[in-house]
């Protein structure tokens, strides 16, 4: 993988995990009738995070790594969010608190790589 495309995968995956963050903070306090604009690139930014995140994954560890399966989990729970947060709007601060817990979990994976 050149520099340029790691580069390019990189940003594209942080900035889409960062839009998927965004959307479940949004959706624990927009109007109901925001629901599908923000469904709509809350999966956006989880498919863009997901293919740039397997690319980098298999370029530069060839699949190994139990860490990155620990971030594959994190992804599909902040997918998740979003949805629930507008179903369940009573528990906004509970969907908040496991954005933010799940953000951390996966930075903290991909620097340490415990495994």
């Amino acid at each position: 993988m050149s520099s340029a495309e790691y580069n390019a995968l990189h940003i594209l995956h942080v900035l889409s995990v960062l839009v998927m963050g965004a959307t479940v903070f949004y959706a624990a306090a927009g109007a109901p009738e925001t629901r599908k604009k923000a469904l709509m690139w809350s999966g956006i930014a989880g498919v863009l995070a997901l293919l740039a995140g397997v690319r980098m994954w298999q370029a530069l560890y060839q699949f190994s790594g139990g860490w990155a399966v620990v971030k594959l989990v994190c992804w599909l729970g902040l997918s998740a969010f979003v949805g629930l947060a507008y179903k369940r709007r009573e528990k906004a601060r509970l969907w908040i608190g496991l954005t933010v817990v799940l953000a951390a979990v996966a930075v903290t994976m991909v620097y340490t790589r415990p495994f």
